[in-house]
């Protein structure tokens, strides 16, 4: 009997290439639900996002390399770009709050350069080889066929980190003070808190989550300077897709572009840059505040 078909691929094969678009997505959502919580919220366009996330690759690439830990550097990496993030918001940003969209912009556009020269440095031009760790190599059949165990791992551990931070934000007073702030910073105010902590704590958060992004996706593609540059564009249309400061909108956008990026890839290579930026397009003329954007909320 002849295999099933649809376009001239077998059904499997597409199955397993949505799968492979389900893990890709998986790191869009981090990488997004960082610079949606920054640019939602905050109204800061950062555009060092790219390069947080390339060096939380590269300290975790370090770290495993000095320790043998792959867990290790899996909670070492986020930790330092967050806490990095902190020291940026408070020197850097902090001061152009008030003075516009364009200051933080520009600040942080330089900021991304000093970051990737730093680390051509550091480390070089060539970039660093990174595997998956031996307890994660090899490949799993899912029925379909077999897909690789990193990859499949990606998926449940993104989701944990995303339930984890929905928790944080809907069932914590500091993710209610988040929640309030989003929608009105003056209210906040008056009750007696500093918005100020809760903008450092947003960028924080959405720099560590850029980090945790990087080190999950070293081992897809490993490690170059400019390795957060292509990621930047992508986390954008995420961001832009899902709606500005929603979370469950960054999580929906992330899954749709993996998907999309890694079914044009198979069926049009050469397309597929042009194919996330025609949803996102798609996207803004039927619904301008994304999929799931509210204005001054966190969705």
């Amino acid at each position: 009997m002849s295999e099933l078909t649809l376009g001239g691929f077998p059904l499997d094969l597409l199955a397993l290439q949505v799968v492979t678009g389900v893990a890709l997505g998986a790191i869009y959502v981090l990488v997004g639900i960082g610079l949606s919580l920054i640019f939602g919220l905050m109204n800061v366009v950062n555009f060092a996002h790219g390069a947080f996330f390339m060096m939380g690759a590269y300290v975790g690439v370090f770290l495993y390399g000095y320790t043998g830990s792959f867990w290790l550097s899996l909670v070492a990496a986020p930790l330092a770009m967050g806490l990095l993030g902190l020291a940026v918001e408070r020197v850097l940003v902090r001061p152009l709050y008030g003075r516009g969209i364009d200051d933080p912009l520009l600040l942080t556009f330089g900021l991304s350069y000093v970051m990737i020269e730093a680390v051509r440095i550091a480390f070089g031009l060539t970039g660093l080889p990174f595997g998956a760790p031996p307890e994660l190599r090899g490949a799993v059949d899912l029925g379909i066929g077999y897909f690789p165990l990193y990859r499949l791992f990606l998926i449940v551990f993104a989701g944990i980190v995303v339930g984890a931070l929905w928790l944080f934000i809907e069932r914590t007073s500091f993710g209610l003070v988040i929640r309030a702030g989003a929608r009105d910073p003056q209210i906040v105010q008056v009750l007696g808190i500093r918005i100020s902590r809760v903008w450092l704590a947003i960028f924080g958060l959405g720099c560590a989550l850029a980090g945790l992004a990087g080190i999950l996706a070293a081992p897809l593609q490993g490690v170059t300077p400019e390795m957060g540059i292509p990621v930047l564009a992508e986390a954008f249309v995420v961001t832009v897709v899902g709606g500005m400061g929603s979370l469950a909108g960054a999580v929906l956008a992330g899954l749709i572009v993996g998907i999309v990026v890694a079914m044009t890839s198979l069926i049009a290579p050469d397309m597929t840059k042009m194919a996330i930026f025609a949803l996102m397009a798609l996207v803004l003329l039927v619904r301008p505040r994304g999929l799931l954007g509210r204005a001054g909320a966190l969705g």
